[in-house]
């Protein structure tokens, strides 16, 4: 799981699109925390903070605490706006969590031992097929990647997800199959060497 941080907010007494932008000429990032069964709070937080946090990678699968005049509220990044153009940070949702909120999160998928792959060796390719997966799990325990072993595998071999060895409490959104996650595909030459090699046993 990633390392919590803390952000420094203020409330923003006014809200919709002019007051958003004078937030942004303040140079400030207008936010919204909801949930948790509470009315949503409009906040501004420093643009330099939350550009770096976006921009430094596993914001949206780490929970932080901001510091709103004094009240400290923990919460999960939830979705966030960029400029088409300019790629700055111009709105943040961010989600309030307690001990027992369950979230879904989409989370990189890391492979590994690609050199203990005998598919790959021949000249196969790894085709990822899913580079995040969607899961659910404690907003506590979050996990910041999920890990793919591609020990022993041959060219036509499928990992699913039934494969991957997920932390205790935390299981895919998708539940009713057991979707791929990458394949190990032919190149041509690879497969004419197998097909020669079958041909020769025959």
């Amino acid at each position: 799981m990633s390392t919590t941080y803390e952000l420094k907010a203020e409330v923003r007494e006014q809200v919709g699109k002019g007051s958003a932008r004078e937030v942004r000429r303040n140079g400030k990032v207008p936010a919204v925390i909801y949930g948790d069964k509470q009315p949503p709070l409009a906040i501004a937080l420093s643009y330099k903070d939350v550009y770096y946090k976006i921009h430094g990678g596993g914001f949206l699968t780490t929970v932080a605490t901001i510091d709103v005049g004094g009240q400290k509220i923990r919460v999960l990044p939830k979705d966030y706006q960029l400029d088409p153009v300019r790629d700055f940070p111009i709105h943040v949702d961010f989600l309030r969590v307690s001990g027992n909120t369950e979230v879904n999160v989409a989370v990189p998928v890391h492979f590994i031992n690609e050199e203990k792959s005998p598919g790959l060796k021949r000249g196969g390719a790894l085709n990822i097929v899913r580079h995040e997966v969607e899961l659910h799990c404690p907003a506590d325990a979050i996990p910041e990647s999920i890990t793919v072993d591609l020990s022993g595998t041959e060219i036509g071999d499928s990992i699913h997800i039934s494969a991957v060895k997920l932390p205790a409490g935390v299981k895919p959104v998708i539940a009713d199959r057991d979707f791929p996650i990458a394949t190990i595909a032919g190149s041509a030459a690879a497969r004419s060497e197998s097909e020669a090699a079958g041909e020769a046993e025959a």
